[in-house]
Order: structure tokens, then C-alpha cells, then sequence
């Protein structure tokens, strides 16, 4: 045990380790991996296009060379009409020149109004306070005399103070720009690479992970250009569609040069959290050159502010949010993260580099940190987090877990896959005496609140509907009745409640006992008169009970149909019904929307079963046999 415990700390100080120096790697050699990112990323928008190319008898080198080159001229082609355009703002600005006057000289002047009014009498106070303090501190005249110039005077011979810059030269000035052609040109070097040799990059890559593991790297590769290339298409059709809206509305508020500044909206929204507010700041400049007052530039303001706001965090997370697989915290942390290492290229690339790195984690099992700390599923199942919440004894966001599964699944679907396995997992560890007596009690309460609860909407909704759950419609008689029986304790009693709300309604007509003994179970099946009666159970199961039940029912009505559901239970209910039966005669179910759709079609395909003889006779000695 010690040694297993020292080889996972020794595993994760050696991931911690990698780590460290994956980062420190990528941060000293930027120049080298962020044009190789970049080519990987083309190469994943590109490779269709060159395939198509490929598909029409062209050579892949020369594909490539025509896809690149096309690729390169649309960019350079959009880049020179942006800039244009630009530059021809910049030489209208100077017929603004007088309204941009008025509006500086507004900030300046003070108003009429309360604010104005309270602006001069501040700066009214400040220069008395001002020649207060400049009365008492006397000046001191070269030569020594005291002068009674008042202080922050102009001085009569003001010195002159100029500031020496270092001269730079042109080498200095040359680096800044061969940075980003350097940059650039790489990235096209390395993706006309990336594209001419994919496949056997790709062999090499598979190689890398070992023997055994293609199958495994084969998925990983295709879920991670699958997920990018399906991001980068619908981020582009967002961003289209964003940049369309605003061109349009630019348009009608009347501000010049609509055009460029709506795809300069789409442009910039590739760039996350800065990109938008640097495109809406754009054209709320040049609005306050071109128009008079301020309610065409505060029109400005609101389209974007409204289209950012729908945008983020409505038309983004239900587009494409579910295609990257991050939650919105990762991709925040992403964002800071890449930044922090190779700058504002980084911020482009977060997403798409991040995205990969979930991939990795969703397909190498010593990766999977990754997934769980920046994917999009939930780190917990919804049983796991309902159990967590009983065991913290917060009724409340335990309740939530149920409410937020009802919303999508049928009533047994959410007993399934929610409740029984948390009930499962309070049994487990109430055996491992891991549980005190307070929490089990705690968590059956809970536990039977939520049941009711959800089983009275249930009956309401269906009443809403003209379908009542707790008796049959006026016109649809009932047709079998079944007894739900537990067969051990509380928990089991629990089960057979849930098993009891799924079935009722329409045709069936099915009620829950609650924890008895044997001989009281076969008196009140005498009484009942049921159709079936369905043993309920949560493992780890009680076998023995189980078997003096059916034995017992059998031989008070050998005709009888006895059913019996093991919830979620692991091993095969085919051998678990060959336990509690003297063969194969009793069904055994493991799912309760199963156990609900058997009884169902039984209801409505078959007349009603045999039931007990309607007298009641004193239980035998074997009836009168019970389990501690």
C-alpha cells in the first residue's frame, strides 16, 4: 500500500516536473514554436482545400504551393483595403477639426447645471486655500533676502529643462519589425511542411506514444482536428454574421466608412475579451469627430455593448461552446496563460492550443487532469455530487441536482441514473462502517422528502394533462395492480417507493408496503389482491430474504407473477434470479425504466393475472419465517 502511494506522489512530482519544463521550453524558444503553432493551425483550415486540389490529379507540392499562395493573397489583398481605408479616415479628420474643438472645449467648460455649479465652487475653494498657504511661506531671493512673491509664481529668469532621449539606431528601430516577418515567414515555411508531409508527421507522432497505443492517438489526433476545424468554421460564421450586424447598423446611424469598420468587428472578435471593445472603440472615436452632440456616438455604444453581451453569452456558448469542450473559466485562464508566454499572439492562439491539450487529456489516461480542470463536462456525476450534498447535509443543492435532471429526463430515467446510485453508494459505505447512524438517517430522510416531492409534480403534471398518476383516467379502467415490496430495510422501502411512483398511472395501479416481516408481506398480499408482486432491492442484496419471500408467496399461490429488480446491480441478474428462484422463473431487472416499460406492456397485452384467493388464511409456519 505504502509502496503504490509512493509511486503515484513520485508519478505526479515527475508530471510536475514536465511541466516546468514544457512551459520554460515554450517560453525560450517562442520563436521557434510560435510559428510552428501557427502552421499547425493553418495546416488544419488548409488540408481540405489541398486534398480537393490533390482529388483533381494536381501534385500535393504544388496544391499546397496554390492553396498557400491563395491564402496569403486574400489575407494580404483584405489587409492592403484595411489599410487603405484607413488612411483615407485619417486625411478626413482634419474637416472635423472644429467639431472636435467643441467637444474638447465641453469637457473643459463647466456647465450650467448642478455639477457645473459644484465644479467651480471646488475650484473656487482650491485657490483660496491655494493663496492661504502661499501667504505664510516666504521666498528667499538670491541673495539671501526674504521675498514676498507669492509661491508657484513665474520665476523671473526661468531655466529651460530639456529632456535627452538615447539616440537609437537603425538597428535597434529594424529589430521590432523583423520579429514579426520573421514570424510570418516561418509559419508559411512550416505550414507548406505541415501539408506536404501530414501523413507521415502523423505516423511519427503515433510512433512516439508507443506500441499499443495507436488506436488510442489515432482518436486523439481526429477528435482534436475534428473539434478545431469545427471551431474555426463556426467562429468564422459568427463573426460574419457579428460583423454584418454592425456594418448594417453603422450604416443607418450614418457614421462614413461603415464597411471597414464592420469587418474590422468581425476581424477583432477572432482576438478573445480584447478584441471586441478594441473594434467598438473604433468607430465611437470617429463618431465623436463627425457628429454633433452625443447621441449617435452613444448609439454606437449601446449596438456593440447589446451585441457583445447577446453574443458572449448567449449565441457563442450554444453555437459552437459545446464544439471546444472548455468551460468558460478555462478558456479565461487560457487566454492569461498564453498570453503570459508568448503575448498578444498568444491570445489568439489560446483556444485552439488549449483545446488540444483537453483532447489529450480526454485519451491518455495519465493526462486526464486536463480534461477534469479545463473541460466543459462536469467533474462529478450527477449521483457522485447528489451523494456529496447528502453527506455535507445540504438539502438544498442536493435538490438542485434532481431539479436540474428532471428538466431533461423522465421520472425513472432520474432514478436510474441520479438517486438509486447515490442511495448504492451510502449503502456501500454504511456497510464499510464509514457512515454514522446520524448520516444514514440524514440521508434516507432526505432522500424520502425528495421522492415525495418529485412524485407529487409528477402526479400534478399528469393531472394537468389529463393523464392522473395516482388513479386511472374515467375512461381507462385499471387493468393489474402491483405490490412493491421491499426487501430488507429503509433503503430497499425507498427503492420500491420510486419503483411504485414510476409505475402508477393509466392501466396499472402500483402501491409501495413499507419493511415487514415475511408473514405480514404474505397477509397483505392475501389482502391486496395484486397481480404481481415486485421485489425491491438495493445491492449489496439480500439473496436470503429474497428467496424466503418468493418462496413463501410462491407456495401460499403458485400462480402468482413475482418479479424482483436488484437496482443497479453489477453482475449478471440472470444468475441473482436463479438465487432468489428455484430456477429461471423470476424476471430480475437492474434498471427501473426497464422493470416500468416490462409491466406496461404486460398491462396492455395481456388479461389480468390470477390473483391471491380472496380469504385469508392463517400464514403457515414456513410463512411465518423472517430475517433479522
Amino acid at each position: 500500500m505504502n509502496g503504490s502511494a509512493s509511486t503515484r506522489v513520485l508519478f505526479k512530482m515527475w508530471l510536475l516536473v514536465v511541466a516546468v519544463v514544457a512551459i520554460a521550453v515554450l517560453y525560450l524558444g517562442k520563436v521557434l514554436f510560435l510559428p510552428l503553432a501557427f502552421a499547425v493551425l493553418f495546416a488544419f483550415l488548409l488540408a481540405p482545400l489541398v486534398g480537393m486540389l490533390e482529388r483533381a490529379h494536381l501534385p500535393r507540392a504544388f496544391s499546397a504551393v496554390v492553396v498557400i499562395l491563395a491564402f496569403a493573397g486574400i489575407v494580404g489583398s483584405a489587409g492592403w483595403v484595411l489599410f487603405s481605408q484607413l488612411m483615407e479616415i485619417a486625411n478626413d479628420l482634419p474637416t472635423y477639426r472644429e467639431n472636435i474643438g467643441q467637444k474638447i472645449a465641453a469637457f473643459h467648460t463647466p456647465s450650467d447645471s448642478a455639477f457645473g455649479r459644484a465644479q467651480r465652487e471646488i475650484e473656487r475653494i482650491n485657490d483660496q486655500l491655494g493663496i492661504a498657504n502661499s501667504s505664510t511661506t516666504p521666498a528667499l531671493t538670491p541673495g539671501g533676502n526674504v521675498d514676498n512673491k507669492p509661491l508657484g509664481s513665474t520665476p523671473e529668469h526661468p531655466v529651460q529643462v530639456r529632456e535627452v532621449a538615447h539616440k537609437t539606431g537603425r538597428l535597434d528601430q529594424l529589430g521590432g519589425v523583423l520579429e514579426p516577418l520573421a514570424t510570418a515567414f516561418l509559419s508559411v515555411v512550416f505550414t507548406f511542411f505541415v501539408l506536404l508531409q501530414r501523413e507521415d508527421l502523423r505516423d511519427r507522432v503515433i510512433r512516439l506514444s508507443g506500441d499499443g497505443n495507436e488506436s488510442r492517438m489515432t482518436q486523439a489526433m481526429n477528435d482534436a482536428s475534428g473539434r478545431i476545424s469545427r471551431y474555426f468554421s463556426l467562429q468564422l460564421l459568427v463573426n460574419l454574421v457579428y460583423g454584418s450586424i454592425v456594418f448594417a447598423a453603422l450604416y443607418f446611424i450614418g457614421l462614413p466608412h461603415p464597411l471597414l469598420f464592420g469587418a474590422l468587428a468581425g476581424l477583432f472578435r477572432f482576438v478573445p475579451y480584447v478584441g471586441a471593445p478594441v473594434a467598438g472603440l473604433l468607430p465611437t472615436l470617429l463618431s465623436l469627430a463627425v457628429f454633433h452632440g452625443w447621441t449617435r456616438s452613444a448609439m454606437i455604444v449601446g449596438t456593440f455593448l447589446c451585441l457583445e453581451i447577446v453574443t458572449a453569452n448567449y449565441v457563442e456558448p450554444h453555437v459552437y461552446g459545446r464544439h471546444t469542450g472548455l468551460s468558460s473559466l478555462a478558456i479565461l485562464i487560457a487566454a492569461a496563460f498564453w498570453t503570459l508566454l508568448w503575448g498578444p499572439v498568444g491570445l489568439m492562439l489560446s483556444v485552439p492550443l488549449t483545446v488540444c491539450l483537453v483532447v489529450m487529456g480526454r485519451h491518455v489516461p495519465s493526462l486526464e487532469f486536463l480534461t477534469v480542470m479545463l473541460g466543459d463536462q462536469p467533474a462529478m456525476p450527477a449521483s457522485t455530487r447528489l451523494y456529496q450534498r447528502l453527506l455535507a447535509r445540504d438539502e438544498r443543492e442536493a435538490a438542485e441536482v434532481l431539479e436540474s435532471a428532471v428538466k431533461d429526463k423522465p421520472l425513472e430515467e432520474v432514478y436510474d441514473m441520479v438517486l438509486i446510485p447515490a442511495l448504492v453508494m451510502s449503502e456501500e459505505d454504511r456497510l464499510h462502517r464509514d457512515l454514522d447512524e446520524s448520516t444514514v438517517r440524514f440521508i434516507r430522510q432526505s432522500a424520502r422528502e425528495m421522492i415525495e416531492e418529485l412524485g407529487f409534480r409528477a402526479s400534478k403534471d399528469a393531472e394537468d394533462a389529463f393523464e392522473p398518476r395516482g388513479a386511472a383516467h374515467k375512461d381507462q379502467a385499471v387493468t393489474m395492480k402491483v405490490m412493491c415490496v421491499p426487501v430488507r430495510d429503509e433503503t430497499d422501502e425507498l427503492a420500491a417507493l420510486m419503483l411504485a411512483q414510476s409505475l402508477d398511472g393509466g392501466p396499472v395501479h402500483a402501491f409501495a408496503t413499507p419493511v415487514r416481516h415475511i408473514d405480514e408481506i404474505v397477509v397483505a398480499a392475501v389482502h391486496e389482491k395484486p397481480d404481481i408482486v415486485f421485489l425491491s432491492g438495493l445491492p449489496p442484496f439480500g439473496m436470503a430474504r429474497s428467496h424466503r419471500l418468493y418462496r413463501t408467496l410462491r407456495s401460499r399461490n403458485p400462480q402468482l407473477k413475482i418479479m424482483a429488480g436488484i437496482w443497479n446491480y453489477p453482475d449478471n441478474p440472470t444468475e441473482a434470479g436463479a438465487k432468489i428462484g428455484s430456477g429461471t422463473d423470476v424476471r430480475v431487472f437492474t434498471r427501473l425504466s426497464d422493470a416500468v416499460a416490462e409491466v406496461r406492456l404486460l398491462a396492455g397485452t395481456i388479461d389480468s393475472i390470477p390473483a391471491l384467493a380472496a380469504q385469508a388464511s392463517p400464514p403457515t409456519e414456513e410463512a411465518g419465517e423472517n430475517a433479522a
